[in-house]
């Protein structure tokens, strides 16, 4: 594929731990957009790792002006270091990928094809994820799980690869909450939307800086801000048990009439203390859930926090 287009790129990448990758990352991704245009703009947002990632950064975009460098004051997370890269970027088109590798940028020129057909957005599908058989466990419940809770449809074969018009940018800028998740803030928009199969590389040089207990903690997350589901099976497993209650009252009075029982059972009064006191104490805990992610929104704070920059003009 030759330079056929005038419009320009901007490619987001959120650091974490990817010293090592950093260079390669880089000079593939040069490689790749130059068979598409000559404008384009590399943008890495160093997630305030353990390593020396922004060192590299600095030292990389002191070598290649299209590299523009943030450093966040704190591990803030990978989907609001998206938002920081989105928040600066400046292309007609947004290429969002991670820095492992594992989104490989030689599928950046078939992203950008495919969106010449009159697509906004043109999403990555991993056909064949090349990962643990864990990791590929724990990402099928999460995506399972998560699709239950919101009542929405989540691939997991999709994540947060793929292309982007500046007006869908536009559009997910404006959507200032305090809980970021970028693939669904992605399908919430709207517009144009279609999926290409690409190649998913294999990385053995890192692990996954998402464990059971964060996916869980980004399941939860996305629940509580995107769904008021949970708050529905709530009410539904209440009425559950208010007709388990009146059906079990009901049997114990025709028992009491019936010369069945002189003396009150222990065990059906402890039994249903436990249920009934454990319902009412998850279902406090469900609101104060809500509630306190609404106070957490209404604080107004930054979503984000830029310590350093480089190569900004």
């Amino acid at each position: 594929m030759t330079t056929t287009s005038t419009a320009t790129l901007s490619i987001i990448s959120p650091v974490y731990r990817a010293e090592e990758l950093l260079e390669e990352l880089v000079l593939r991704i040069k490689r790749s957009v130059e068979t598409v245009t000559d404008a384009y703009e590399i943008i890495l947002i160093e997630d305030c790792g353990p390593d020396a990632s922004w060192q590299e950064i600095k030292r990389l975009a002191a070598i290649h002006p299209e590299i523009k460098g943030y450093k966040l004051s704190r591990n803030f997370g990978q989907h609001y270091a998206i938002t920081a890269g989105l928040d600066h970027a400046q292309g007609e088109w947004v290429v969002v990928m991670d820095c492992d590798l594992q989104d490989r940028p030689e599928e950046i020129p078939h992203l950008f094809k495919k969106a010449q057909e009159g697509f906004d957005v043109v999403l990555a599908r991993r056909v064949e994820r090349k990962d643990g058989f864990f990791k590929k466990l724990s990402s099928k419940i999460f995506y399972r799980t998560l699709a239950y809770l919101t009542g929405s449809h989540q691939d997991e074969s999709v994540a947060n690869f793929g292309i982007y018009h500046r007006k869908v940018i536009h559009a997910i800028v404006g959507m200032r909450e305090s809980i970021r998740y970028f693939p669904t803030m992605v399908r919430w928009v709207g517009f144009r939307q279609t999926s290409i199969p690409v190649e998913h590389a294999a990385n053995d040089q890192r692990e996954s800086s998402y464990r059971l207990k964060q996916l869980f903690n980004l399941a939860l997350d996305i629940m509580l801000a995107y769904s008021d589901k949970p708050l529905r099976l709530t009410i539904k497993l209440g009425m559950l048990v208010a007709l388990t209650g009146f059906v079990f009252a009901l049997y114990t009075l025709l028992r009491y009439f019936g010369g069945e029982i002189i003396v009150a059972g222990y065990a059906s009064l402890i039994i249903s203390l436990w249920v009934l006191t454990g319902f009412i104490l998850v279902t406090l805990g469900m609101v104060g859930l809500y509630v306190g992610k609404t106070f957490e929104g209404v604080k107004k704070r930054p979503i984000y926090i830029i310590q350093e920059s480089s190569n900004e003009d």
